[in-house]
């Protein structure tokens, strides 16, 4: 699954006290990323009361994945969401997004929340539109040499979505 995406800039964070807002800075140019794929057993997912794994077929193939967790604070956390290039824009993401929620519900939690990158606005967008709002940021998560410069944001969502 082809799992780059396109760094069409920045997101700008800033926070007056009380609530986050949020500036796009768009670059010039744009350039494709990919983080190294995460390493997990998918067997770990299987009847597993804390943790849960969804994909999206399309003709017998693979076009999306979200894994999704129970956390200690009373929310499911997104681990991984992820789709196909070729398949974006046609409410795959929506729909496993869909099903993290209705997991997180069934599993009696309160929200849903996920971490993403700066640079990637266009995950930021999704996340926003879909409901989620910025909870905070971390300067110091993405230690790796093809990251630097880059600030953790954290989202959060309510299960009332």
């Amino acid at each position: 699954m082809e799992q780059a995406f396109d760094v069409i800039g920045k997101v700008i964070p800033n926070y007056n006290g009380r609530e986050w807002t949020l500036t796009e800075v768009l670059a010039d140019f744009t350039v494709s990323k990919t983080y190294p794929d995460d390493i997990y057993d998918s067997a770990e997912y299987v009847e597993n009361e804390n943790q849960a794994a969804y994909v999206a077929i399309v003709d017998e193939k693979c076009v999306g994945s979200i894994r999704v967790c129970r956390r200690w604070n009373g929310n499911a956390f997104i681990e991984d969401l992820s789709v196909d290039r070729a398949y974006r824009h046609c409410g795959i993401g929506k729909a496993l997004m869909d099903a993290a929620f209705e997991w997180s519900r069934e599993k009696g939690l309160q929200g849903v929340s996920l971490e993403t990158q700066d640079n990637n606005v266009l995950a930021i967008r999704f996340y926003l539109k879909y409901g989620f709002h910025l909870g905070g940021i971390d300067t110091n998560v993405y230690t790796d040499p093809n990251c630097v410069g880059e600030t953790a944001f954290y989202f959060y969502a309510d299960n009332k979505l």
